[in-house]
């Protein structure tokens, strides 16, 4: 969760300061992310026998979640932003277990709603009538995140699956990149910004999140998800001078109470 709040922080101040554009962005992003692990998954072949894998389709997810993602939020404010792609990562996750056979626990349900009270309350300041596009852009963004944690938790071997993703987006984002030569504008901390995200946040992040995901049902996988605006608030807290308020501790409260309902309920899924 920590590296999902650093890829928010990160596209923030990328995007949000317009020292790259978005398709830019995205491409350096998941070619340095596409790099790092290839790099990664080498050395581990060396000694593991251990080799790219993934899947076309979970790179189509994971390429669609970036696209849509970052430009998304070149119409959206931040509040109204999270508000939609995590409102969308969690139905789509959570009607995908139900549809699996998966029957969350009434402390589960209790979980899910206080969290996502607490996530509402959080962003309510920043929330404002949407662009019908960028709206319709972070849902895609929302719902291609879920599908591609869902077809996570069967990965046997994270690195390679995840290494494998990341490099089959490499000739999606170029086909777009080439598209969009037009437009493009860029800067040393923009370029910057985008590997930090792709080589580190995304890249390392998501070959941990793939481990996570084995240990996880699909309800809490999609739950604790629910954490990420907080921590990433605290980052601007942190990183960007931004206000410490009542509302944020409060709202942290609520999410991260909520989660710990969801985690800490023992019963068989």
């Amino acid at each position: 969760m920590l590296a999902f709040a650093s890829n928010s922080l990160l596209n923030r101040l990328a995007l949000q300061q317009q020292t790259i554009d978005a398709v830019s962005y995205t491409t350096i992003r998941l070619v340095s992310g596409a790099v790092m692990l290839f790099l990664i998954a080498n050395l581990q072949k060396k000694s593991s026998g251990s080799i790219l894998r993934g899947s076309w389709l979970s790179a189509m997810f994971l390429f669609l979640y970036a696209i849509t993602y970052s430009f998304a939020y070149l119409s959206l404010k931040t509040g109204t932003g999270a508000l939609i792609l995590f409102g969308c990562v969690q139905v789509t996750m959570i009607v995908a277990a139900l549809r699996s056979g998966e029957r969350p626990q009434l402390l589960e349900w209790l979980g899910l709603f206080l969290a996502l009270g607490g996530l509402v309350y959080l962003v309510f300041p920043g929330l404002a009538a949407p662009s019908l596009l960028g709206s319709a852009l972070m849902a895609t963004a929302g719902i291609a995140w879920g599908f591609y944690s869902i077809r996570g938790r069967g990965s046997q071997n994270p690195l390679a699956d995840t290494a494998g993703n990341f490099v089959y987006t490499v000739p999606m984002i170029l086909v777009i990149k080439l598209l969009t030569l037009g437009n493009a504008h860029i800067s040393t901390n923009g370029v910057l910004l985008a590997i930090l995200s792709g080589a580190l946040s995304s890249g390392v992040g998501y070959v941990i999140w793939y481990a996570a995901l084995r240990g996880l049902t699909t309800t809490r996988a999609a739950i604790v998800q629910l954490s990420v605006p907080v921590i990433a608030a605290w980052g601007g807290v942190v990183f960007v001078s931004e206000d410490v308020s009542a509302r944020l501790l409060f709202a942290g409260m609520l999410i991260l109470g909520g989660i710990a309902l969801t985690v800490l309920s023992r019963g068989k899924p």
